[in-house]
């Protein structure tokens, strides 16, 4: 059976990255670990470590993602909770048999790393990724 390891990151829909450090970075002294594009999603992302979970400011680079969208229609805010899963592919399988509605049926592979979302309609509200380590 899958299990939730932690909480992977709580990810933060931005316009500007650097204005929005103005607070993560710079009033509560949270550091970056480093800036990276994710292409797949057509976002530039913030990781900023806290404990063993981190913040992600997630900036889109195009006008037509799930972000842009978010962000045109509630302003920025918390977008995501990010769950770090030991078995994404079985977790999945899992949630699918038990009527849980998903944005992604089998994960998204990226380099060191497997991802899927769960539909807010079926969280109450939060939109919910599962990240599996694989590296």
């Amino acid at each position: 059976m899958p299990k939730i390891i932690k909480i992977n990151h709580i990810g933060i829909a931005v316009p500007d990255i650097d204005a929005s450090l103005t607070f993560w970075r710079d009033a509560l002294g949270l550091e970056v670990d480093h800036v990276e594009e994710v292409a797949s999603s057509k976002s530039m992302v913030a990781f900023i470590p806290c404990g063993e979970s981190d913040v992600e400011l997630v900036k889109p680079t195009a006008d037509d993602t799930g972000v842009a969208k978010f962000i045109a229609e509630r302003g920025a805010g918390m977008h995501h909770l990010c769950f770090e899963v030991d078995d994404i592919d079985a977790m999945l399988t899992e949630l699918k048999a038990k009527g849980v509605r998903l944005i992604n049926e089998t994960a998204q592979v990226l380099p060191g790393r497997k991802m899927a979302f769960v539909h807010p309609k079926s969280t109450g509200g939060v939109l919910v990724e599962l990240y599996q380590l694989t590296h």
